[in-house]
C-alpha cells in the first residue's frame, strides 16, 4: 500500500463523514474541527494529509513519526519487522491463546490487549488482519523523506516523542525549528507505542493541544 493511496483514504474519510474544517458564522460552529492524528505510518499519513488536502484539516498530532524518513537502513529494519511478524502462529486457536502469545512478548499491559484486539476470527481461528509482504511493501513506501511536504503546512501541529522511541531528538528539534506552528511534547521512557507504554502522559498532551486549538477557534 502506498503513501498515496494512504492519503486518499483517509481523505475520503473525512470528506464522507463532512468532517471539514470548521466554519464559523456569527460565532456559531456550523461543522466539527478536524484534528488528524497518527502514530507511526498513521503519523505518516497525517503529515503528507495536511500537506495535499489543508482544506481537510485543522490540526495535526504525529506521534512518534517525522519526515526524515527511514535513512540507509530502511530494507534492514523492513526484513527484521517482517520476520518478526512472520513469526506469530498463523491463526491462534482462541482469543485466549492471542491473549497468552503477546503477553508473553509485550508484557500484560495495555500493548498485549491491543494486539490481540487487532485479530479477526475465521473458520481456522484468530488471524491477523494485515498480510506481511503487504505491510513490508508498506513500510518501504512510506520510508521515503517528505520534508518538502513538511515545510508547506500550516495548520497547528503537535508533535509527540517517545524518548525511547524511533524519532532522534535532532530530528524532532528540526521539525520544530522548520514549522513555526509546531510544538513538541517529550515523553521519556516510553517506546515507539508510547499511547500503549503511557497513556495518561499520552492524553494530558493530546487534550493539551485540543484545548488550545478550541482557545484560537475564535
Amino acid at each position: 500500500m502506498s503513501r498515496d493511496s494512504l492519503v486518499a483514504d483517509a481523505a475520503f474519510a473525512v470528506e464522507r463523514l463532512r468532517l471539514q474544517p470548521v466554519v464559523v458564522v456569527e460565532r456559531l460552529r456550523l461543522q466539527p474541527v478536524v484534528v488528524v492524528v497518527g502514530q507511526s505510518v498513521g503519523g505518516l499519513t497525517a503529515l503528507s494529509l495536511a500537506a495535499r488536502r489543508p482544506e481537510l484539516v485543522r490540526g495535526r498530532v504525529l506521534v512518534d513519526a517525522s519526515p526524515a524518513g527511514g535513512g540507509d537502513d530502511v530494507e534492514e529494519t523492513v526484513t527484521a519487522t517482517a520476520g518478526a511478524l512472520r513469526a506469530w502462529p498463523a491463526s491462534f486457536a482462541s482469543r485466549s491463546d492471542a491473549d497468552v502469545f503477546f503477553a508473553e512478548r509485550f508484557g500484560a499491559g495495555l500493548a498485549a490487549g491491543a494486539w490481540a484486539s487487532g485479530l479477526e476470527h475465521s473458520e481456522t481461528g484468530w488471524r491477523p488482519r494485515f498480510d506481511v509482504d503487504v505491510m513490508a511493501q508498506t513500510l518501504r513506501e512510506v520510508s521515503v523523506p517528505s520534508w518538502d511536504e513538511w515545510d508547506t503546512i500550516r495548520c497547528p501541529t503537535l508533535v509527540v516523542r517517545a524518548g525511547n522511541g524511533m524519532i532522534e531528538p535532532e530530528t524532532a528539534g528540526e521539525m520544530i525549528e522548520r514549522l513555526p506552528r509546531a510544538q513538541l511534547v517529550e515523553i521519556p521512557d516510553a517506546a515507539h507505542d508510547l499511547h500503549l507504554d503511557r497513556p495518561d502522559e499520552w492524553r494530558d498532551a493530546l487534550i493539551g493541544f485540543l484545548d488550545s486549538l478550541d482557545r484560537q477557534r475564535f
